[in-house]
């Protein structure tokens, strides 16, 4: 890592902990705060980093050069660690027990009524108020070295958020390559029948945050069809094609191009059909490219759709170093189950019970784009 981008990085720490001396290299920056201790964590391979944080399994940052050379944060996030304490956002955060909206923040099993926490209106968003964004997780494992990996492990007990049974989660970040890393999320019913549906809320613009909006990125989405929705972004339980509207990024486009038909701005979930799928059941969901920097982001999941979001509700936040996001400063591509499968059959299952295991998997690639 070069000595400016150690020097960013730290600052970063330093900011978040506001308190407390952070030490990168080894030692994680810590202090109490109720049943959980806090701590920072960086993964590195040469001029490629990241910084994640156990409260809500939080991605801080991701570093890496643009074609000039020059290293930029490419994801949105807090100045401290205050406001991810009370996000509502969910910048960069690790949601769950069900990613998405529940409409009506209620669904039943087997016959038996279940209410979740409504943080969304009438309905439940991201998991609930107190979502696994806002807890604190234990480090399983964490290894250092050429590939560098941490593994978080959460608790979630019965009745949390509503949502019924006891559940065990794990998220590994790791950095597999140059200029990649993966995010891969198991989670298991300790006794009762429980929906799932975990996702990875990353903001991201390869320009550098705080810089501007993504509405000149280039994005195209290997799918063709989406799941709409009506009233308060609850899906229809129709699957329609994205051929012919505003939502058609089968071949690459800027997302600033049609937005404004769009009510709102983009924020849908996309049925992932349309790349091959390897031996592993993983398939190439999206790649996102921004001319300035020349930074191109491939991602690949296992997951049946991606929700596509263009950062609709930023509204001047205040970010990291002094950065001010506005609106569409940011886009989310959060692979998942479709959204409000509790209420639709025809969509892909949520629900596992004991005996199953959830298992979600997502591969970054970045790249840059070869100077003319």
């Amino acid at each position: 890592m070069s000595r400016s981008a150690m020097t960013e990085t730290t600052t970063l720490l330093m900011c978040l902990l506001a308190v407390v001396v952070v030490s990168l290299g080894g030692a994680e920056a810590r202090k109490q705060k109720g049943k959980g201790t806090l701590g920072f964590y960086e993964l590195h391979r040469g001029e490629f980093s990241m910084v994640v944080t156990n409260w809500g399994a939080t991605i801080l940052s991701v570093r890496l050069p643009d074609k000039t050379g020059h290293i930029d944060d490419v994801v949105l996030g807090y100045k401290n660690i205050g406001a991810y304490m009370n996000d509502t956002t969910y910048f960069g955060a690790l949601v769950g027990r069900v990613a998405n909206r529940i409409a009506g923040g209620r669904f039943t099993i087997k016959n038996h009524p279940y209410h979740t926490y409504k943080n969304d209106g009438n309905n439940t968003l991201h998991g609930g108020h107190r979502g696994f964004n806002q807890v604190f997780w234990s480090v399983r494992e964490r290894v250092t070295g050429e590939f560098p990996y941490i593994t978080f492990s959460y608790r979630s007990y019965d009745g949390e958020q509503g949502f019924p049974g006891a559940l065990d989660v794990l998220v590994t970040y790791k950095i597999d390559g140059d200029y990649s890393y993966s995010v891969t999320m198991y989670a298991r019913p300790v006794d009762k029948p429980t929906p799932m549906n975990l996702a990875q809320h990353s903001y991201w613009n390869l320009r550098g945050h705080g810089r501007g909006t993504i509405l000149d990125h280039s994005v195209q989405i290997f799918v063709s069809a989406v799941t709409p929705v009506g009233a308060h972004l609850i899906p229809t339980g129709a699957v329609t094609p994205v051929a012919g509207t505003p939502f058609d990024f089968r071949t690459p486009a800027a997302p600033g191009a049609h937005v404004a038909e769009v009510e709102g701005g983009y924020d849908i979930n996309y049925v992932l059909d349309g790349a091959e799928v390897d031996g592993q059941g993983v398939r190439k969901v999206a790649v996102v490219s921004e001319a300035t920097s020349g930074r191109v982001m491939e991602l690949w999941a296992d997951q049946p759709g991606v929700q596509f979001y263009t950062g609709n509700f930023l509204k001047g936040d205040e970010g990291k170093s002094g950065a001010v996001y506005v609106k569409h400063g940011g886009l989310c591509l959060e692979t998942q189950d479709y959204p409000d499968a509790v209420h639709n059959a025809k969509f892909p299952t949520e629900i596992y019970r004991k005996g199953q295991v959830y298992k979600h998997y997502m591969l970054y690639k970045f790249s840059l784009t070869p100077n003319k």
